[in-house]
Formats: C-alpha cells, structure tokens, sequence
C-alpha cells in the first residue's frame, strides 16, 4: 500500500492508505483510512479515519463511512449509503459544552465479504453483515445480518437466504 496526500479543489485525501489500482472519483474527502487493492470510491465520498475497505469493492456516490467501520473484499455500497458509528450522537454535553471525541465512542461496524448494500441504506453502530448479504435499497439495518440473509425494510428483516 502507498500513503495518499492530496489536498485540491477537487480532492481531500490524507494519510490515505490505499493498494494497487484503487480509482477514486473526484470531490472524495478521505483522511486516516485504507482502501485496498482494486477497489473504487465515486464522486462526493466522504471515508473517516480508521475506517477500512477491502479488496475489489466498489463504494457508490453520496456515501459517508464513518470511523470504526470495517468493509471486506469484493463489497458493494450503493449511491448515498451512511453508516453510524455512534448509537446516541449528541452535540453538547450536560453542561452544555460541545461535545469532542474525548466524550463518546466509536462502535464498530463490520461487512463481511461479497455483501451488496442499497442505494439510501443505512447501517447503524455495531451491527455485523455477514459474508455474501445483501441489504435492500432504502433499508435501516439495527442488528446483525446473517451470512448470505437478504433483508429490506425498516428496521430491515430477512426476506429469504441467497442459495450458493
């Protein structure tokens, strides 16, 4: 992997750790995070610090990946997909000062490999998606996802299992 710096009009990427033939779109902001070998980020992206993506993934337009979130290899994410990494976001503190990143923390999210994620999905703290799931267009994920489940809805719900 090689280390990405880039600050333009068009770009943001620092400390961007990414592997061989990675594409990645213009107006991508991206800063502490790895994106292997392969894979390809679109246009208006936003990849937090910590946050990883695996091998031969394609990550659509529109979509935030917070820090604490894990992408295997040869994952999908449709366009305008979020991700959550914080179950109960508040801006100020009970005192009233605003919040800084010494008062929460991060809950980690992880997809499996070969999971296909739907345009306008989002995917809440702490859930797993396990290998070869797939997440309906539109769908709120608020707990795990079995390996190879196809779930839709909000909260999403399995709808039948991928036979392979």
């Amino acid at each position: 992997m090689k280390q990405l710096n880039i600050d333009s009009d068009r770009q943001h990427l620092v400390n961007v750790q990414v592997g061989e033939g990675v594409r990645i779109f213009d107006f991508v902001n991206a800063y502490g995070c790895s994106i292997d070998a392969g894979s390809k980020v679109g246009s208006f992206v936003e990849i937090q610090k910590g946050a990883s993506i695996g091998k031969h993934c394609k990550i659509s337009s529109h979509t935030f990946i917070c820090e604490g979130v894990r992408i295997g290899d040869g994952v999908f994410v449709g366009h305008n997909v979020s991700f959550i990494n914080d179950l109960y976001p508040r801006a100020v503190n009970p005192d009233g000062s605003l919040q800084t990143e010494a008062d929460w923390s991060v809950v980690e999210t992880v997809v499996g490999d070969r999971v296909s994620i739907g345009t306008s999905a989002t995917i809440l703290g702490g859930v797993h998606i396990g290998d070869g799931a797939m997440i309906g267009a539109g769908s709120v994920v608020t707990k795990d996802v079995p390996p190879r489940a196809v779930v839709a809805g909000n909260p999403a719900r399995i709808i039948r299992y991928i036979e392979e």
